[in-house]
């Protein structure tokens, strides 16, 4: 009796599992789960964790075996969808950002995406102009420090805070004098509302880039925003494609096709290529997400959708949540007191630090590098040496799966790496997706071929311990194998190409011999089945069957008596 006890203990131990979902200030929430939990089990624990009720605009992601990002899916298992070793890892992210963050109801969701935007300047997905940045990070310093006090802070107090991947001394002075003189008496709540009212305008906000290709082989880096579909290429926004003129997205292998119908009824196909299969699906889930979410008037007009055509097997997927007129409708009607906040202040963190313990960023570029080993997917791996180190800023991604990489950089002392007053330059600082453990140290090494500068932990950690030459010589020989080992979209155009007429003809061999059997059964066969007796009793059948069969037949059986005839006498 008592072992059954405790085999049937062990085997309920056996199907919980434990997760642990990094939030957006840092902290940790671990919970346990059972085997058949599904995501949305998760997501309401974690929502009731954080007094969340607008809860729409969240999610949980996650970086698989692969190292590929996803997004958990509420309507299925947790553990089938992680395909992972427990303890399971995710992080607690906004998933929607909303058109107008300032009317969102309750200010606990304000803070929330308040964190995740704040987290978006430091790693550089939110670009904007140097007077922008500016003033963006006085809100910052307003909200976590409250009014500026000489007798606590000390003049160069800005410079104490790590607010962008880079910054200089000029802009660390603005900073500071836009929060003594301008924003004096702010509570840490109008602070973060003013902020997010200047985020919103921003033609970066709301995006989360995902690297890809053109036709012609550069890099481009797709996004989709509460507005509309966003393509960052180069130092300009080449594309930005409302909701309403986005007809289909439909992706094939590391293929991606978004199709547009436009005023006057001009319809055109954007096509580009993803580093992956499975990062080129991830992006067209998320297109598919993000348009339902955006675009519709009811969650009940979603419909499933479908990637294949007649002749690709695809995959279909199918948005499952509330649409954001609805949350919009919904959050009206939410009546409670408004529930505490516990703002986290300028507390060192893993992933998004606002303090940094070290010198000050400096404009002048590295002459060595380090390989630094470590995952820079916002927190989702664990930093292992540090419990408070600084993320390395990505590089561009074409100078990670891209033979072609920027080669020329403008230095100047007064140069900020991602806030720039001309026009934004998405491929110097956003993250891409997605990371292998590997990609880091390519990334790296390409940009110390570059001068490309990079962050204060590097900084440090590079003179404890640098690269030898033979190691930096492995490292090098495997980003030209990398670098080559890609082949052109010309050459997988023209392959795919190939497989559609092999499929094609499959096809066509495949109904001519099943119209010919169907043709065999109806003239040889003697079946008295009221279908084919009613075909062969119409005159337009017998007239085929005495004008055209059974001539071809007499003739078809005289070749063959006659190579027989010839087989006998040779």
């Amino acid at each position: 009796m008592l072992s059954r006890l405790m085999s049937g203990s062990s085997r309920s131990l056996e199907r919980e599992y434990s997760c642990t979902v990094r939030l957006l200030d840092d902290s940790e929430y671990t919970c346990t789960i059972q085997r058949d939990a599904k995501g949305q089990y998760l997501f309401d624990l974690l929502c009731h964790h954080l007094n969340l009720l607008e809860k729409d605009y969240f999610g949980i992601r996650f970086v698989d075996p692969d190292k590929q990002r996803h997004w958990l899916e509420f309507t299925k298992s947790v553990v089938k969808q992680l395909r992972s070793q427990p303890p399971f890892t995710m992080c607690f992210r906004v998933k929607f950002y909303p058109a107008d963050p300032a009317a969102l109801k309750e200010e606990i969701t304000r803070y929330l995406v308040f964190l995740q935007i704040k987290r978006d300047l430091y790693h550089g997905r939110l670009l904007c102009k140097t007077s922008d940045a500016a003033l963006l990070a006085a809100y910052i310093l307003q909200a976590e420090i409250g009014d500026y006090d000489s007798g606590k802070h000390p003049e160069g107090y800005s410079s104490k805070f790590q607010f962008f991947p880079k910054h200089s001394e000029k802009l660390e002075r603005k900073i500071a004098e836009i929060h003594k003189t301008e924003l004096s008496g702010q509570t840490p709540a109008t602070s973060e509302l003013n902020f997010l009212r200047k985020a919103q305008t921003l033609e970066t906000y709301g995006v989360d880039p995902h690297p890809c290709k053109d036709v012609s082989g550069n890099a481009a880096f797709l996004a989709f925003t509460p507005f509309g579909f966003v393509v960052l290429q180069g130092n300009k926004r080449v594309h930005f494609i409302k909701w309403n003129e986005v007809t289909k997205l439909k992706f094939e292998g590391k293929t991606f096709y978004l199709y547009v119908s436009q005023k006057e009824e001009k319809k055109i196909i954007l096509t580009y290529f993803a580093p992956t299969p499975e990062a080129c699906k991830h992006l067209w889930k998320c297109g598919i997400e993000n348009q339902a979410f955006y675009k519709l008037e009811k969650s009940s007009q979603v419909r499933t959708v479908s990637s294949s055509n007649l002749f690709f097997k695809g995959s279909r997927f199918r948005y499952s949540g509330r649409v954001a007129k609805e949350v919009m409708e919904s959050s009206a009607k939410i009546k409670r007191e408004p529930p505490e906040i516990h703002r986290a202040g300028m507390v060192p963190s893993r992933s998004c630090p606002s303090i940094t313990h070290g010198p000050r960023l400096s404009s002048v570029p590295r002459t060595r590098r380090r390989a630094v080993h470590i995952s820079i997917m916002e927190g989702l791996e664990s930093l292992r040496d540090s419990a408070h180190s600084t993320p390395v800023r990505s590089s561009s991604h074409g100078d990670t799966f891209l033979p072609h990489v920027r080669s020329s950089r403008t230095d100047s002392n007064e140069r900020v790496a991602v806030i720039a007053d001309e026009a934004y330059s998405p491929a110097d600082s956003v993250l891409p997706t997605p990371v292998a453990e590997h990609s880091l140290e390519l990334m790296l090494l390409s940009r110390q071929i570059n001068g490309a500068t990079c962050s204060i932990e590097e900084e440090k950690e590079s003179e404890a311990s640098t690269p030898t030459a033979t190691e930096v010589e492995a490292l090098g020989g495997e980003l030209r194998a990398l670098c080559q080992g890609h082949s052109g979209p010309e050459e997988e155009q023209v392959n795919k190409f190939v497989l559609s007429v092999l499929r094609l003809l499959l096809v066509t061999m495949g109904l001519l011999f099943v119209l010919l059997l169907l043709l065999i059964i109806l003239t040889e066969s003697d079946l008295d089945i009221a279908f084919f007796r009613d075909i062969r009793q119409t005159p337009e059948f017998e007239q085929f069957h005495y004008q055209y069969f059974c001539p071809l037949r007499r003739w078809f059986a005289c070749k063959i008596r006659s190579v027989v005839s010839l087989l006998i006498d040779t």
